[in-house]
This record gives structure tokens, C-alpha cells and sequence, in this order.
């Protein structure tokens, strides 16, 4: 009876093991599951140098990629994953903006200070528009079918499609990096790092009508909107961190540790996330909640990979991937999870 007794003991020990290491089995699965997933790599051949920012043709489901460092936009078919055509002999493109009224791909030149003009049906070039100096982020405004173009010691061009030509300029007090049209106010948020700010923009009067200061941080470079807060996005390089700012006074609501050398941030809506793209090697995925941002992950990515594009529609981030001796220069396809 001892000896039965004993064994009984002792498979109930044993049960109770296995149920501990099946329920930390599946504790360690689900704190392995990451929050995006790479899903493919398309390469964009012999490209070699800087790879800038991107935009999209949603219709056609083609990529624009500005390759900086290669005086080239490379434009890549999602729907096949694969490169499908290269614009040579641009001028260090930095921005790149598809207007889809008007079908055209708007390329900013930062060696010449040009926008020049693109068809969106076989990339034939079709105008210039000549800004000066240092062109460079471009968004489009879809509430006005305009584009804004950053340039200069300091403006903001805005160009109509209709004439393909510059109708406005917006005056600031250093050069503008990024910066977004928020459609409910009409206003335009712009970090501007050389004056030590963020400036506010009246798109009707074509005024600044505030700068918000910054404290004792700087590069301020990166920015974003998130529409359901209310609040304005910004990541500084020095220190390494997202700065919130209230969409309506500009007054400081949080502060979160970032990866370093960050070149873009976007808000995925659907999950309640921010992605950030960092030269140092990662994407730092952040959850939003109420008034709270915290970082529950950091992919690995590689060195000098800083710019991103994340397409809601698609339910895509693109990471821009520049040629390395490991790497080949490549765009990476990630899926957000769940």
C-alpha cells in the first residue's frame, strides 16, 4: 500500500509539472509573438547609397522609392513583388509624392532644389519646377488636391496639379524636415530643427501662427499625427525619443525612449501602434493607450535602414533597406500581427 501510495504521489507530481511547463510554454509563445512580421524582401537591384523616403500608387499597387544616394526613384510592383522600372538621372531625390487627380509622380530634387514631374501611367517625365535650393519632404493635401513641398532656407511650396506650378509659399524661419496637413483644422505641423521647434502653419492665411518649443532636446526630424488623440508625433535624435505634443496648444503630454537615428513614424489606427524606423538598425513598435505610449517590441532591421512608409490600406510597413555587405539594397514587406 506505502509503495502505491508512493506512486500516486509521485504521478501526481508529474501532472502538475506538465501542466506548469504546458501553461509556460504558452506564456513564451504568446511573449514571442511579434507585432509585425516580415513577410518579403524585394530586392531593388544595383542601387547603391542613401535610400530617402517613399509614397504609393494605390491603383496600380506600385511603390516609389527616392534613392538618394543613387540619383534615382526606383518603383516597385507589390502586387509582384519586384522592381518594374527605375527614373535615372535625378538630382539626390529626397521626397516623392503620387497625386492621383492629376496621375503624377512628384519627385524633390535636394541637389538642384527642383520638383520635377512624372506620368503616372509610364513614368514619362512631364514638367519641372524649379524651388531653388534643397527640396525636400513632399505631402499631398487631399482636402485641397494640392501639394506641399518642403524646401529652402526655410518654406513651404504649394503646388497646384492642374497647373503644375507653384501657386503659394509659406515662409518659416529655418528649413522644414518633416512635417504633416492635419484635414480637420487645415493646419500644417512642421518640425524645424535649426530654430529649435515645431512650427504651426494657417494653410489659409499662409502664416505661421505658432512655434512650440522643444526643451532641451534636438533633431527633431520624423512626425505624425494621431487623428484619434489629438496629438502631434515627433521623434528627436538627441536624445533618442517620441516627444506628444496636444494637437491644440502644443503643450507636452508624454515622452517614450525610441531607437536612435529615427527617419520616420507612422500611427497604425486599426491597432492602436506607432512604428519607428531607426538607422540604428530596429523598428520600435509602440502601443498607444488612452494617454500613454509604452514600446512592446523592437525588430531587427538593418544598420542605416531609417526610412519606412506604412500603407493602412494595404495593412503594410515597407522598411528601406540600403545596400550593405550583408544586405543587398532592398525593400522589406511587413505584415502588422494580430
Amino acid at each position: 500500500m506505502a509503495m502505491l501510495h508512493s506512486f500516486r504521489v509521485i504521478v501526481t507530481v508529474l501532472a502538475s509539472v506538465a501542466a506548469l511547463a504546458g501553461s509556460a510554454g504558452q506564456a513564451l509563445a504568446q511573449s514571442d509573438a511579434v507585432p509585425l512580421q516580415l513577410e518579403t524582401k524585394m530586392p531593388l537591384g544595383d542601387v547603391r547609397g542613401r535610400i530617402d523616403h517613399m509614397a504609393v500608387d494605390l491603383k496600380r499597387q506600385r511603390l516609389f522609392v527616392a534613392e538618394l544616394g543613387n540619383d534615382s526613384v526606383g518603383i516597385v510592383d507589390l502586387q509582384n513583388r519586384k522592381l518594374i522600372h527605375r527614373i535615372a538621372g535625378l538630382k539626390e531625390p529626397q521626397g516623392v509624392g503620387y497625386e492621383p487627380s492629376s496621375d503624377t509622380l512628384y519627385v524633390a530634387n535636394a541637389r538642384d532644389g527642383s520638383v520635377q514631374l512624372f506620368e503616372g501611367s509610364d513614368y514619362k517625365a512631364n514638367g519641372r519646377i524649379e524651388l531653388g535650393s534643397d527640396a525636400d519632404n513632399i505631402r499631398v493635401d487631399a482636402a485641397t488636391h494640392r501639394l506641399v513641398v518642403g524646401y529652402g532656407s526655410g518654406a513651404l511650396a504649394v503646388i497646384d496639379p492642374a497647373t503644375r506650378s507653384k501657386v503659394e509659399d509659406i515662409s518659416l524661419r529655418a528649413h522644414p524636415e518633416g512635417f504633416q496637413i492635419d484635414p480637420d483644422t487645415g493646419q500644417i505641423f512642421v518640425n524645424v530643427p535649426d530654430d529649435r521647434g515645431i512650427a504651426v502653419v494657417d494653410r489659409i492665411s499662409q502664416k505661421q501662427t505658432a512655434k512650440w518649443p522643444i526643451g532641451n532636446r534636438s533633431a527633431n526630424f520624423p512626425m505624425a499625427l494621431d487623428h484619434a488623440r489629438r496629438q502631434v508625433l515627433v521623434i528627436f535624435r538627441a536624445p533618442a525619443e517620441l516627444g506628444v505634443f496636444s494637437m491644440t496648444d502644443g503643450k507636452p503630454t508624454a515622452t517614450v525612449e525610441t531607437c536612435g537615428d529615427a527617419d520616420d513614424l507612422f500611427v497604425d489606427a486599426k491597432r492602436n501602434r506607432i512604428y519607428v524606423s531607426c538607422g540604428a538598425g530596429f523598428v520600435d513598435v509602440l502601443e498607444a493607450k488612452d494617454a500613454t505610449y509604452r514600446r512592446i517590441a523592437r525588430i531587427p532591421t538593418v544598420s542605416g535602414a531609417r526610412t519606412s512608409f506604412f500603407v493602412p490600406e494595404m495593412d503594410r510597413l515597407f522598411v528601406a533597406v540600403r545596400a550593405s555587405s550583408r544586405e543587398p539594397a532592398a525593400i522589406w514587406m511587413f505584415r502588422p500581427m494580430p
